[in-house]
């Protein structure tokens, strides 16, 4: 087993204001005509706004040396949410590593972070860290069978990864030109967050649930999507909520997605 496993990440109180959940909610694509978003009189927090709060664990996790922050990769992300996030606060967050898994030419980190409100895990793909001896970890998730029940639109903005960034994941890639070529990327690309974020809004509507009520939120990051892409996003009902991927014009960029809202 890796060394890294059960690493304490260390504890942080995270603080935010109405300003940041309305910012939060048009980065990922709510309109100013969703006032239950974006205005403060009727706000009601995304969910998914709680990984912001807690980038700084696989930040800290890359910082100690555990991979090469340059090369390596948000491989997938799973959010829990216990509870309403509050419309402003202090959140007190607790982070460790969770598994590390041997894909032989590279490891898979995951870092859990865990609060009041929502766990979320992040799966760091870190290429040239495997090879310890360890378990390479669960399959990835299938496809469902036959045809989606829904087909929703999701727009993204040309300027939305800048926008995205001032909540915090501001590493360059995402707005120098230069940085995504070093990258390997061919212009700046979206943020794999805001656009895993940015297909619960449509999923909702498709529930006929309220964004807010969004109670469990999984998927794979399988490839880079660019600000101004239009992106196809395919449902399945199951009994607890969506099986859903995310494709853009290359082919998919989310895949083995799964979303439930019943968070009240």
């Amino acid at each position: 087993m890796s060394t890294w496993a059960g690493t304490d990440l260390g504890r942080r109180i995270v603080g935010y204001d109405e300003r940041d959940a309305i910012l939060y909610a048009l980065a990922v694509g709510a309109r100013a005509t969703d006032l239950d978003l974006v205005f403060e009189e009727r706000l009601r927090v995304l969910p998914t706004f709680a990984l912001t709060l807690a980038q700084w664990a696989p930040d800290e996790l890359g910082r100690l040396g555990a991979f090469d922050v340059a090369t390596a990769v948000h491989g997938a992300q799973l959010l829990r949410a216990s509870a309403p996030l509050p419309r402003a606060g202090k959140l007190e967050l607790t982070a460790r590593v969770g598994e590390v898994w041997d894909k032989g030419a590279a490891a898979v980190f995951e870092v859990v972070v865990e609060g009041e409100h929502f766990e979320a895990t992040w799966s760091i793909f870190a290429s040239g860290r495997g090879g310890f001896g360890g378990e390479r970890g669960p399959a990835t998730t299938p496809p469902p069978d036959g045809d989606p029940a829904y087909s929703l639109l999701v727009q993204t903005a040309p300027d939305q990864a800048a926008l995205y960034r001032l909540l915090g994941d501001r590493h360059h890639m995402h707005l120098d030109p230069a940085a995504a070529l070093a990258a390997g990327q061919p212009r700046p690309f979206l943020h794999g967050l805001c656009t895993l974020a940015a297909a619960t809004l449509p999923l909702a509507q498709a529930a006929g649930a309220h964004p807010a009520e969004l109670s469990h939120l999984e998927g794979r990051f399988s490839a880079p999507v660019f600000p101004g892409d239009r992106l196809d996003v395919r449902a399945w009902s199951a009994a607890s909520g969506f099986a859903f991927d995310v494709a853009g014009p290359d082919g998919p960029a989310i895949t083995a997605g799964t979303a439930r809202f019943d968070l009240r």
